[in-house]
């Protein structure tokens, strides 16, 4: 039970940044579709859990390879993800067009791998703990997909009211987080 209790705050401290980017996401969005909301959780959920399998799986010889790079994937990702909100929340309040949200798959798998590079790092710490990757895998992907699913739920309540002003946080935040990982990784921050 305790290994459980482990990796599930593992999974909670992982799905931060999913969580965050659903809540971005949910700003964006004048309608909840909950086929939408499934598909944006189930991307951060599945990368959540798919990323910790590889990590486990690559092991000790590239870890030093992964780690050195992964806050600058992230970084320039979720730079360029949020870059692209901003700007199209800036062109929307321009224009005051009233579209409907759209789900860009290319860059939700963006925004999946950027906000699951740490949980490679992760999985390559279960292979020296030796953690059984299946249960790590199952309960980091499930947890992320729950609070995934809340964030975009909780980022329509904003979004509704604020609209294009949302978008343009929304944008903002990845912007930071990005920023965050980078400046946390250097030890700036």
């Amino acid at each position: 039970m305790s290994l459980f209790i482990e990796i599930f705050l593992i999974g909670v401290g992982l799905s931060m940044d999913a969580f965050a980017v659903s809540i971005c996401k949910g700003l964006s969005m004048k309608k909840i579709k909950k086929r939408d909301v499934f598909i944006i959780a189930l991307f951060f959920g599945g990368f959540q859990a798919l990323m910790p399998f590889i990590g486990w799986f690559l092991g000790k010889g590239f870890e030093s390879y992964i780690t050195s790079i992964d806050h600058w994937i992230a970084f320039i990702l979720l730079g360029i993800i949020g870059g692209k909100m901003l700007i199209d929340g800036i062109k929307a309040e321009d224009d005051e067009e009233t579209g409907e949200f759209k789900l860009d798959l290319k860059e939700l798998f963006l925004l999946a791998i950027a906000t699951s590079i740490d949980a490679l790092a992760v999985g390559i710490t279960f292979t020296f703990l030796n953690y059984p990757i299946v249960e790590c895998m199952s309960i980091i992907g499930c947890t992320t997909f729950i609070i995934s699913f809340i964030g975009v739920y909780i980022g329509k309540i904003f979004g509704s009211k604020y609209e294009h002003k949302a978008e343009i946080a929304g944008g903002i935040i990845l912007i930071v987080i990005g920023l965050k990982i980078l400046l946390e990784h250097l030890g700036i921050f």
